[in-house]
């Protein structure tokens, strides 16, 4: 093989490396499965001596060789989609089995990243009202509360989802959210179409809870990524504490 086509083919297995590694990063995968999808896909082109760098806001990758290059992706965005995990996954299963070459993986990859989520938003907001409703009943409420907290965790997901593509601070989306689920249990117990206030507001903002977020930092620190896991970690604490700040402020108000 020609030195300028070998680097071509080189250049190209990276790319297919750090595209599997970005979407799975910015969809909700863990530090430590990034690292290994993109060393496992490196070693099935005949590339076993890889390295990877992952944290939740770049990745960097190198491939050992004559001229070995590091390459430098950024992570902007981070959501939660497992579905496009899995895709990466499939993909990557493929590529061990050698049915896929690295343009052809570099194609399917590009159309996973620019695929649309697997769930709409207006499924994802009924959701996460049925989810408000039956964390109610998990805390030990009534289900006269049921509906009010049905309600209030509805609006305040689509809240958060509206916000954040106004402006694209989470922290801010988050906390205008959680201010108008505070608002509306508060509404809903003062007509009194709701009874426990504090079931009700507990019920109503686990959709906006970053569970994903802690298990993925917990699951980095106990892997040895410290850096991944703490920031992850610090992550989930700022938008807990968006949380509590937004229902906070309610309570003080009303």
């Amino acid at each position: 093989m020609e030195p300028a086509e070998q680097q071509h083919t080189l250049d190209r297995i990276t790319e297919v490396c750090l595209l599997a590694g970005k979407i799975m990063m910015q969809n909700g995968g863990e530090t430590y499965r990034v690292e290994d999808t993109m060393m496992r896909i490196a070693a099935a082109y005949g590339k076993p001596n890889s390295h990877s760098f992952v944290t939740p806001t770049g990745i960097l990758f190198a491939i050992d060789g004559a001229a070995p290059v590091t390459r430098l992706i950024r992570i902007l965005e981070r959501s939660t989609d497992l579905h496009k995990i899995t895709l990466v996954n499939d993909i990557s299963r493929q590529i061990g089995r050698g049915e896929l070459s690295p343009h052809e993986a570099c194609e399917l990859l590009r159309k996973v990243e620019a695929g649309k989520p697997e769930y709409r938003t207006w499924l994802q907001i009924a959701a996460a009202a049925l989810a408000s409703g039956c964390f109610l009943l998990m805390f030990q409420g009534t289900l006269a509360d049921f509906l009010p907290a049905f309600a209030a965790g509805g609006c305040g997901f689509a809240a958060m989802l509206l916000f954040h593509r106004v402006v694209p601070v989470k922290l801010f989306a988050e906390f205008l959210a959680s201010v108008v689920v505070g608002t509306l249990s508060y509404l809903f117990v003062r007509t009194d179409l709701g009874q426990e206030l504090d079931r009700i507001i507990i019920g109503s903002v686990m959709p906006l809870v970053p569970g994903l977020l802690l298990t993925n930092a917990v699951r980095d620190l106990i892997a040895g990524h410290l850096v991944s896991g703490l920031s992850k970690g610090a992550e989930a604490f700022l938008t807990a504490f968006a949380i509590g700040t937004g229902i906070a402020f309610v309570l003080s108000v009303y």
